[in-house]
């Protein structure tokens, strides 16, 4: 018991680390923490451990899912639906059958199992690419198709897969009934998905206690993927369609109170789950080294290169004709949404970066068959896939940046960000015009005092004076000074505040209530402070 907490310890060490570094260095940390969780797993002494795919599948990926959901516009996702379905479905099936056709004809794999690889190997991840185009500005749409493929792709792979192994199980599969069954699955999870989320909002509604509604707000998305995921779906349809439902209704239906504490709360979880997973990620190298040395090492190093290059270049073949072909066929489609230029298709193609869900799937193969046999070419898959995962994640991971600068497209959401920046200004302000007009009413109708209208007044003002006139450098120089200064008349009450508590002139708690005042002070200078370059 004290080495395994030893253990947690260590590991949650590493990752603090490597994301400091990740800060430092501007790599995104999924990259950091792969390597670090391989070099850390061949230190000496170190204990052996296994990614167990129950912990991925059931129990870190309906978190990650929720929360990403929850975070995604539901209009935005909506507006790009078309080429977010063209990638999270019809690349994902192309990719597979492309991996199924190499992998049959030019390493030998059966049929059954060539297609299975396809389904672990075809679904990309969207937290480390992500991370890196964030950085770079790059049009905002990209990054909506980039997200949105992220949540729904796995959904499509995940259901390939159980389909690959009831194949491989039983000797058969039928396309017909397997397509009926695809379509039954999405439908019923969407309808599933928006009801999970419908009743959690009431209750959460109904609880009216941050810590209940956060508790409530954890067990969400394990409701929405354990029961589909029980009776044979994905559960990530299920859960993709409760977060987004969450995300559009509750922002009128969830308090104040449970909205601050619940984005700590959702934001520190999922840094410790992602950042875990690609530590652990890295700690399958060692057991799939000493696992590769009854193999020949040139098969498993030819074999990975040919389903990497298989994989990467299905992408491309596939991403180009799904964004133009559309248009050249539909005059309509065109006039309504023109065709980008060709370095966006060719950014959407390079991030097919893969994670450790594909390692998960791998790892979940059963051992065996019904008649007792070994399940066929199982290490194989594993060493396959774990190559895809190291070689795409470090290797193209690491060339998104350049490559996106050598495309001319780093900063080609600098308008965007500037639009959006005065979108906000004009929304804060009609907002607190909103809230004038407001009060005018309750003042008339309730006959308040005048000395409670001219704080409420003088309220509104102080909030309309600390929004920016304009986007002129000048005026964000003159707003950049003002919020520092406040910084610092904020860090002098807070060490005045320390003097009294020391000399007993003030109780910890009435230190805490003051200090919790500052704290949400400073908080809404960190967010009405805008970080986008102009």
């Amino acid at each position: 018991m004290e080495a395994s907490f030893q253990i947690v310890l260590i590991l949650i060490a590493v990752l603090a680390i490597a994301s400091l570094l990740a800060r430092r260095t501007d790599i995104a940390p999924a990259i950091l923490l792969l390597l670090a969780g391989i070099a850390v797993a061949f230190v000496p002494g170190m204990p052996q451990l296994e990614l167990s795919p129950e912990l991925v599948l059931l129990v870190v990926l309906p978190p990650l899912i929720y929360s990403a959901s929850v975070a995604m516009s539901w209009r935005e996702f909506k507006y790009n639906l078309r080429p977010i379905m063209l990638l999270a479905v019809g690349c994902v099936i192309f990719t597979a059958a492309a991996v199924a056709i190499a992998a049959h004809y030019l390493i030998g794999l059966s049929w059954q199992v060539g297609f299975l690889l396809g389904a672990i190997v075809a679904p990309t991840d969207a937290v480390a690419p992500l991370a890196v185009a964030r950085k770079l500005n790059i049009p905002r749409r990209i990054l909506v198709v980039l997200e949105g493929e992220g949540l729904a792709n796995d959904a499509t792979a995940l259901i390939l897969y159980r389909f690959a192994v009831i194949a491989i199980v039983s000797g058969g599969f039928s396309l017909s009934k397997a397509t009926g069954e695809f379509a039954g699955i999405v439908a019923g999870e969407v309808v599933f998905g928006v009801a999970i989320g419908w009743l959690t909002l009431r209750a959460r509604r109904f609880a009216r206690d941050p810590q209940i509604e956060i508790t409530l707000s954890l067990l969400t998305p394990y409701i929405s993927y354990w029961i589909p995921e029980h009776f044979g779906g994905s559960g990530v349809i299920a859960t993709v369609a409760c977060g987004l439902y969450t995300s559009w209704n509750g922002p009128l239906l969830i308090s104040f109170a449970t909205r601050l504490q619940g984005i700590f709360f959702w934001d520190l979880v999922i840094y410790l789950i992602e950042g875990l997973l690609f530590l652990l990620t890295g700690f399958e190298m060692r057991s799939l080294f000493e696992k590769s040395k009854a193999f020949p090492l040139g098969s498993i190093l030819m074999a990975t290169a040919l389903v990497t290059a298989i994989v990467v270049i299905a992408r491309f073949v596939w991403v180009y004709p799904a964004i133009y072909l559309p248009r050249w066929l539909s005059k309509s489609l065109r006039k309504r949404d023109p065709s980008p230029p060709w370095q966006w298709p060719f950014i959407l193609s390079f991030a097919g970066i893969r994670g450790a869900v594909s390692l998960a799937a791998a790892l979940a193969l059963p051992l065996a068959l019904a008649n007792g046999e070994p399940f066929p070419d199982r290490d194989m898959i594993l060493f396959i896939t774990f190559g895809v995962i190291l070689i795409t994640l470090v290797g193209m991971g690491l060339s998104l940046s350049p490559v996106v600068r050598w495309l001319g497209v780093a900063d080609a959401g600098r308008s965007e960000l500037v639009a959006a920046h005065q979108a906000e200004i004009t929304a804060r302000r009609e907002a607190l015009d909103a809230a004038l007009k407001s009060l005018d009413g309750l003042a008339a109708k309730c006959e308040l005092p005048d000395e409670v209208i001219r704080l409420l007044r003088a309220r509104h003002d102080v909030r309309l004076s600390q929004l920016p006139a304009s986007l002129d450098p000048d005026s964000h120089d003159v707003s950049a000074t003002g919020t520092g200064l406040t910084r610092e008349l904020i860090t002098a009450e807070r060490e005045f505040i320390h003097c009294l508590l020391r000399d007993g002139r003030i109780t910890d708690e009435t230190r805490r209530r003051i200090e919790r005042d500052l704290d949400l002070e400073e908080a809404s200078l960190a967010n009405r402070e805008y970080r986008g370059p102009l």
